[in-house]
Protein backbone atom coordinates (compact mmCIF):
# COMPACT_ATOMS: atom_id res chain seq x y z
CA UNK A 1 0.00 0.00 0.00
CA UNK A 2 1.48 3.38 -0.82
CA UNK A 3 2.15 5.88 1.56
CA UNK A 4 2.91 10.01 1.21
CA UNK A 5 5.99 11.00 3.05
CA UNK A 6 5.60 13.60 6.14
CA UNK A 7 6.97 17.12 5.45
CA UNK A 8 8.28 19.27 8.49
CA UNK A 9 7.03 22.83 7.31
CA UNK A 10 5.87 25.02 7.47
CA UNK A 11 -34.90 29.23 23.90
CA UNK A 12 -33.35 32.72 23.44
CA UNK A 13 -34.84 35.53 21.27
CA UNK A 14 -33.37 37.95 18.59
CA UNK A 15 -30.85 40.59 21.11
CA UNK A 16 -30.66 37.94 23.81
CA UNK A 17 -27.01 37.28 25.25
CA UNK A 18 -25.70 34.14 26.68
CA UNK A 19 -22.48 34.80 28.59
CA UNK A 20 -19.49 32.78 26.98
CA UNK A 21 -16.68 33.89 29.08
CA UNK A 22 -13.82 35.96 28.55
CA UNK A 23 -12.51 34.70 25.43
CA UNK A 24 -9.30 37.26 24.23
CA UNK A 25 -7.35 35.30 21.36
CA UNK A 26 -4.32 33.57 21.57
CA UNK A 27 -3.04 32.28 18.26
CA UNK A 28 -0.47 30.06 19.94
CA UNK A 29 -3.20 28.25 22.21
CA UNK A 30 -5.70 28.07 19.01
CA UNK A 31 -2.72 26.41 17.24
CA UNK A 32 -2.56 24.00 19.98
CA UNK A 33 0.90 25.67 20.86
CA UNK A 34 2.23 24.28 24.35
CA UNK A 35 0.96 21.74 26.17
CA UNK A 36 1.42 19.32 28.79
CA UNK A 37 1.91 15.52 28.19
CA UNK A 38 -0.59 14.65 30.09
CA UNK A 39 -3.53 16.45 27.85
CA UNK A 40 -6.30 14.02 27.78
CA UNK A 41 -7.84 13.18 24.45
CA UNK A 42 -11.71 13.94 24.54
CA UNK A 43 -14.09 12.04 22.55
CA UNK A 44 -17.74 12.37 22.19
CA UNK A 45 -19.51 9.49 22.94
CA UNK A 46 -22.61 10.85 21.01
CA UNK A 47 -24.58 8.07 20.92
CA UNK A 48 -24.37 7.82 25.16
CA UNK A 49 -24.12 11.48 26.24
CA UNK A 50 -21.06 11.35 27.64
CA UNK A 51 -17.78 11.81 26.61
CA UNK A 52 -14.45 9.83 27.26
CA UNK A 53 -11.28 10.96 28.43
CA UNK A 54 -8.20 8.93 27.36
CA UNK A 55 -4.35 8.98 28.59
CA UNK A 56 -1.86 9.78 25.67
CA UNK A 57 0.54 7.33 27.16
CA UNK A 58 -1.28 4.49 28.22
CA UNK A 59 -3.83 4.66 25.09
CA UNK A 60 -6.79 3.92 27.80
CA UNK A 61 -9.66 5.71 28.94
CA UNK A 62 -9.30 7.39 32.15
CA UNK A 63 -12.74 8.58 33.03
CA UNK A 64 -16.12 9.74 31.71
CA UNK A 65 -18.00 12.44 31.81
CA UNK A 66 -21.81 12.87 31.08
CA UNK A 67 -23.20 15.59 28.44
CA UNK A 68 -26.32 16.46 27.63
CA UNK A 69 -27.84 14.96 24.42
CA UNK A 70 -26.27 14.07 21.02
CA UNK A 71 -23.03 16.23 21.70
CA UNK A 72 -21.50 15.73 17.93
CA UNK A 73 -19.11 18.49 17.59
CA UNK A 74 -16.41 20.48 19.82
CA UNK A 75 -14.79 24.10 19.01
CA UNK A 76 -11.95 25.40 20.68
CA UNK A 77 -12.14 28.70 22.11
CA UNK A 78 -10.48 31.63 20.65
CA UNK A 79 -8.37 32.04 23.80
CA UNK A 80 -7.79 28.17 24.26
CA UNK A 81 -8.68 28.18 27.93
CA UNK A 82 -12.35 26.40 26.83
CA UNK A 83 -13.60 23.55 24.66
CA UNK A 84 -16.88 24.10 23.97
CA UNK A 85 -19.05 21.02 23.27
CA UNK A 86 -22.51 21.15 21.52
CA UNK A 87 -25.53 18.78 22.91
CA UNK A 88 -27.60 19.08 19.51
CA UNK A 89 -30.76 17.65 21.54
CA UNK A 90 -29.96 19.33 24.95
CA UNK A 91 -30.20 22.81 22.87
CA UNK A 92 -27.16 23.53 25.70
CA UNK A 93 -23.40 24.00 25.44
CA UNK A 94 -20.87 22.69 27.73
CA UNK A 95 -17.64 24.21 28.58
CA UNK A 96 -14.29 21.99 29.36
CA UNK A 97 -10.79 22.31 30.54
CA UNK A 98 -9.07 21.58 26.87
CA UNK A 99 -6.46 19.95 29.07
CA UNK A 100 -8.57 17.63 31.53
CA UNK A 101 -11.85 17.29 30.07
CA UNK A 102 -13.42 18.70 33.27
CA UNK A 103 -16.60 21.16 32.82
CA UNK A 104 -16.03 24.57 33.52
CA UNK A 105 -20.00 25.50 32.52
CA UNK A 106 -22.97 25.03 30.76
CA UNK A 107 -24.79 27.61 28.74
CA UNK A 108 -28.30 26.53 28.27
CA UNK A 109 -30.66 28.01 25.43
CA UNK A 110 -28.38 27.43 22.16
CA UNK A 111 -30.85 25.56 20.39
CA UNK A 112 -29.98 22.67 17.97
CA UNK A 113 -26.29 23.13 17.83
CA UNK A 114 -25.15 20.52 15.43
CA UNK A 115 -21.91 22.35 14.47
CA UNK A 116 -20.10 25.12 15.54
CA UNK A 117 -17.64 27.42 14.97
CA UNK A 118 -15.89 31.06 15.17
CA UNK A 119 -15.05 33.23 12.74
CA UNK A 120 -11.52 34.12 11.78
CA UNK A 121 -11.80 37.70 13.18
CA UNK A 122 -13.70 36.00 16.54
CA UNK A 123 -16.61 38.13 15.61
CA UNK A 124 -18.80 35.77 14.87
CA UNK A 125 -19.93 32.19 16.65
CA UNK A 126 -22.04 30.06 13.93
CA UNK A 127 -24.42 26.97 14.35
CA UNK A 128 -25.95 24.58 12.31
CA UNK A 129 -29.30 23.45 13.61
CA UNK A 130 -29.16 20.04 11.14
CA UNK A 131 -32.51 19.15 13.55
CA UNK A 132 -34.43 22.80 12.84
CA UNK A 133 -33.14 23.53 9.39
CA UNK A 134 -31.44 26.79 10.70
CA UNK A 135 -28.38 28.48 11.19
CA UNK A 136 -27.94 30.75 13.98
CA UNK A 137 -25.89 33.56 13.95
CA UNK A 138 -24.16 35.25 17.04
CA UNK A 139 -21.97 38.90 17.46
CA UNK A 140 -19.12 38.05 19.28
CA UNK A 141 -17.01 40.57 20.60
CA UNK A 142 -14.17 38.24 22.81
CA UNK A 143 -16.26 38.14 26.01
CA UNK A 144 -19.81 37.42 24.88
CA UNK A 145 -22.54 36.49 22.43
CA UNK A 146 -25.29 38.05 21.26
CA UNK A 147 -28.20 36.12 18.87
CA UNK A 148 -28.03 38.36 16.37
CA UNK A 149 -30.07 36.11 13.15
CA UNK A 150 -31.54 32.84 13.09
CA UNK A 151 -31.76 32.12 9.19
CA UNK A 152 -33.59 28.84 7.82
CA UNK A 153 -31.77 26.96 5.34
CA UNK A 154 -33.35 24.17 4.57
CA UNK A 155 -32.51 21.42 4.34
CA UNK A 156 -30.40 19.98 7.92
CA UNK A 157 -27.37 22.34 7.23
CA UNK A 158 -24.39 20.37 8.51
CA UNK A 159 -20.98 21.47 8.73
CA UNK A 160 -19.10 25.33 8.40
CA UNK A 161 -16.64 27.37 7.19
CA UNK A 162 -15.45 30.28 6.66
CA UNK A 163 -13.41 32.77 4.35
CA UNK A 164 -10.54 34.11 5.75
CA UNK A 165 -11.64 37.54 5.50
CA UNK A 166 -14.39 36.37 8.02
CA UNK A 167 -17.42 37.62 5.09
CA UNK A 168 -18.81 34.53 4.27
CA UNK A 169 -19.84 31.17 6.16
CA UNK A 170 -20.30 28.29 4.16
CA UNK A 171 -22.55 25.80 4.62
CA UNK A 172 -23.50 21.94 3.49
CA UNK A 173 -27.24 21.10 3.24
CA UNK A 174 -27.06 17.45 3.37
CA UNK A 175 -30.68 16.61 2.29
CA UNK A 176 -30.70 19.53 -0.74
CA UNK A 177 -27.27 18.22 -1.74
CA UNK A 178 -26.57 22.03 -1.58
CA UNK A 179 -23.63 24.25 -0.04
CA UNK A 180 -25.00 27.80 1.17
CA UNK A 181 -22.93 30.93 1.55
CA UNK A 182 -23.85 33.65 4.02
CA UNK A 183 -22.90 36.93 4.48
CA UNK A 184 -22.31 37.32 7.94
CA UNK A 185 -22.10 41.22 7.97
CA UNK A 186 -25.73 41.23 6.57
CA UNK A 187 -26.62 38.39 7.87
CA UNK A 188 -28.02 36.86 5.04
CA UNK A 189 -27.86 33.87 2.26
CA UNK A 190 -26.14 34.86 -1.04
CA UNK A 191 -26.05 31.73 -2.97
CA UNK A 192 -26.56 28.07 -3.04
CA UNK A 193 -24.65 25.98 -5.08
CA UNK A 194 -25.74 22.05 -6.16
CA UNK A 195 -22.62 19.81 -5.29
CA UNK A 196 -23.89 16.21 -5.33
CA UNK A 197 -25.32 13.95 -2.84
CA UNK A 198 -25.51 14.53 0.72
CA UNK A 199 -22.32 17.10 1.08
CA UNK A 200 -21.01 16.99 4.49
CA UNK A 201 -17.94 18.60 5.69
CA UNK A 202 -15.72 21.34 4.50
CA UNK A 203 -12.32 21.97 4.04
CA UNK A 204 -11.02 25.45 2.26
CA UNK A 205 -7.23 25.51 0.14
CA UNK A 206 -4.39 27.87 1.00
CA UNK A 207 -5.35 31.58 0.10
CA UNK A 208 -8.81 30.55 0.26
CA UNK A 209 -8.67 29.34 -3.44
CA UNK A 210 -10.79 26.17 -3.55
CA UNK A 211 -13.15 24.99 -0.90
CA UNK A 212 -13.72 21.43 -0.65
CA UNK A 213 -16.72 19.10 -0.38
CA UNK A 214 -16.82 15.54 1.73
CA UNK A 215 -19.82 13.89 -0.56
CA UNK A 216 -20.90 11.42 2.04
CA UNK A 217 -23.34 10.02 -0.07
CA UNK A 218 -20.83 9.35 -2.86
CA UNK A 219 -17.28 8.31 -3.27
CA UNK A 220 -15.71 11.59 -3.94
CA UNK A 221 -14.64 15.25 -2.68
CA UNK A 222 -16.26 17.78 -4.80
CA UNK A 223 -13.82 20.85 -5.42
CA UNK A 224 -15.78 23.73 -5.32
CA UNK A 225 -14.52 26.95 -7.06
CA UNK A 226 -16.81 29.62 -4.87
CA UNK A 227 -16.41 32.57 -6.38
CA UNK A 228 -17.61 31.52 -9.77
CA UNK A 229 -19.84 29.15 -7.70
CA UNK A 230 -18.96 26.09 -10.18
CA UNK A 231 -17.84 22.65 -9.08
CA UNK A 232 -14.40 22.59 -11.14
CA UNK A 233 -13.41 18.67 -10.55
CA UNK A 234 -14.26 15.40 -8.45
CA UNK A 235 -11.54 13.61 -6.34
CA UNK A 236 -12.44 10.21 -6.14
CA UNK A 237 -11.79 8.55 -2.77
CA UNK A 238 -14.05 6.15 -1.42
CA UNK A 239 -17.56 5.62 -0.55
CA UNK A 240 -19.19 8.32 2.16
CA UNK A 241 -16.62 11.01 1.83
CA UNK A 242 -17.04 13.11 4.98
CA UNK A 243 -14.67 15.04 7.09
CA UNK A 244 -11.44 16.78 6.90
CA UNK A 245 -8.10 17.29 8.46
CA UNK A 246 -4.81 19.07 7.05
CA UNK A 247 -1.77 17.10 7.98
CA UNK A 248 0.36 20.38 8.53
CA UNK A 249 2.97 19.58 5.55
CA UNK A 250 2.07 22.72 3.57
CA UNK A 251 0.50 20.13 0.89
CA UNK A 252 -1.83 17.57 2.60
CA UNK A 253 -5.32 17.15 3.56
CA UNK A 254 -6.78 13.59 5.37
CA UNK A 255 -10.75 12.96 4.11
CA UNK A 256 -12.47 10.31 6.02
CA UNK A 257 -14.36 7.66 4.06
CA UNK A 258 -17.46 6.54 6.50
CA UNK A 259 -18.79 4.01 4.24
CA UNK A 260 -16.05 3.00 2.75
CA UNK A 261 -14.05 2.98 6.24
CA UNK A 262 -10.87 3.89 4.75
CA UNK A 263 -8.92 7.35 5.21
CA UNK A 264 -8.08 9.33 1.86
CA UNK A 265 -4.81 11.55 1.47
CA UNK A 266 -5.24 14.59 -1.08
CA UNK A 267 -2.41 16.58 -2.04
CA UNK A 268 -4.32 20.23 -2.30
CA UNK A 269 -1.76 21.54 -4.45
CA UNK A 270 -2.52 19.08 -7.14
CA UNK A 271 -5.80 18.26 -5.95
CA UNK A 272 -5.33 14.79 -6.33
CA UNK A 273 -5.42 11.48 -3.99
CA UNK A 274 -2.08 10.07 -3.15
CA UNK A 275 -2.82 7.63 -0.57
CA UNK A 276 -5.45 5.55 0.76
CA UNK A 277 -5.59 4.21 4.58
CA UNK A 278 -7.16 0.84 4.47
CA UNK A 279 -7.58 -1.82 7.14
CA UNK A 280 -9.67 0.49 9.78
CA UNK A 281 -12.50 -0.26 11.71
CA UNK A 282 -15.95 0.69 10.54
CA UNK A 283 -16.85 4.46 10.11
CA UNK A 284 -13.84 6.77 10.34
CA UNK A 285 -15.15 10.24 10.69
CA UNK A 286 -13.60 13.00 12.90
CA UNK A 287 -9.51 13.20 12.83
CA UNK A 288 -7.07 15.00 15.12
CA UNK A 289 -3.09 15.47 14.27
CA UNK A 290 -1.20 14.88 17.04
CA UNK A 291 1.82 17.65 17.76
CA UNK A 292 4.96 15.95 16.01
CA UNK A 293 2.60 14.78 13.03
CA UNK A 294 2.96 11.54 13.24
CA UNK A 295 0.16 10.26 14.72
CA UNK A 296 -3.31 10.37 13.07
CA UNK A 297 -6.62 10.07 15.38
CA UNK A 298 -9.56 9.10 14.39
CA UNK A 299 -13.18 7.86 15.62
CA UNK A 300 -14.85 4.91 14.65
CA UNK A 301 -18.21 6.21 14.48
CA UNK A 302 -19.64 2.57 14.00
CA UNK A 303 -17.26 0.73 15.81
CA UNK A 304 -17.04 1.85 19.70
CA UNK A 305 -13.45 2.67 18.69
CA UNK A 306 -10.68 5.18 18.37
CA UNK A 307 -8.03 4.79 16.26
CA UNK A 308 -4.62 5.84 15.73
CA UNK A 309 -2.54 5.47 12.17
CA UNK A 310 0.85 5.58 12.40
CA UNK A 311 1.66 8.38 9.27
CA UNK A 312 5.28 7.55 8.49
CA UNK A 313 3.59 3.38 7.37
CA UNK A 314 0.17 4.30 7.15
CA UNK A 315 -1.34 1.86 9.12
CA UNK A 316 -3.40 1.32 12.42
CA UNK A 317 -1.50 0.62 15.05
CA UNK A 318 -4.03 0.83 18.26
CA UNK A 319 -7.29 0.86 18.92
CA UNK A 320 -9.39 2.25 22.02
CA UNK A 321 -12.73 1.24 22.88
CA UNK A 322 -15.24 4.38 23.94
CA UNK A 323 -18.55 4.69 23.85
CA UNK A 324 -21.20 4.46 21.23
CA UNK A 325 -21.12 6.26 17.96
CA UNK A 326 -17.71 8.13 18.90
CA UNK A 327 -17.74 11.51 16.84
CA UNK A 328 -16.17 14.21 17.64
CA UNK A 329 -12.31 14.31 19.36
CA UNK A 330 -9.69 16.61 20.20
CA UNK A 331 -6.43 16.97 22.24
CA UNK A 332 -4.47 20.62 23.05
CA UNK A 333 -1.01 19.26 22.57
CA UNK A 334 -1.90 18.86 18.40
CA UNK A 335 -0.71 19.66 15.01
CA UNK A 336 -2.24 23.20 14.24
CA UNK A 337 -5.00 23.60 12.13
CA UNK A 338 -4.50 25.49 9.01
CA UNK A 339 -7.05 28.40 9.20
CA UNK A 340 -9.58 29.39 8.83
CA UNK A 341 -10.98 25.88 8.66
CA UNK A 342 -11.95 25.17 12.01
CA UNK A 343 -11.35 22.33 14.66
Amino acid sequence: MPHFPIFTPTRNRVAAAVFLGSLAFSALAHAGGAASSNDKVIVLDSGEAKLSLIDQNSRTVVGTEPTGKEPHHLMITPDGQSLIVADSVSNDLMFLDPHTGKVQRRVEGIEDPYQLGFSPDHKWFVTAGLRLDRVDIYGYNGHDVMLVKRIPLAKTPSHINFTSDSKIAFVTLQDTGEVAAIDLATQSVLWKLPVGKTPAGLWMTPGDKYLLVGMTGEDDVAVVDWRNRAVVKRIQTGRGAHNFRNLDDGKHVAVSNRVESTISILDYTTLTKVADITGLRPGPDDMQLSADKRYLWVTFRFAKHVGIIDLTTNKLIDTIPVGRSPHGIYFANSAPVYAPNPD
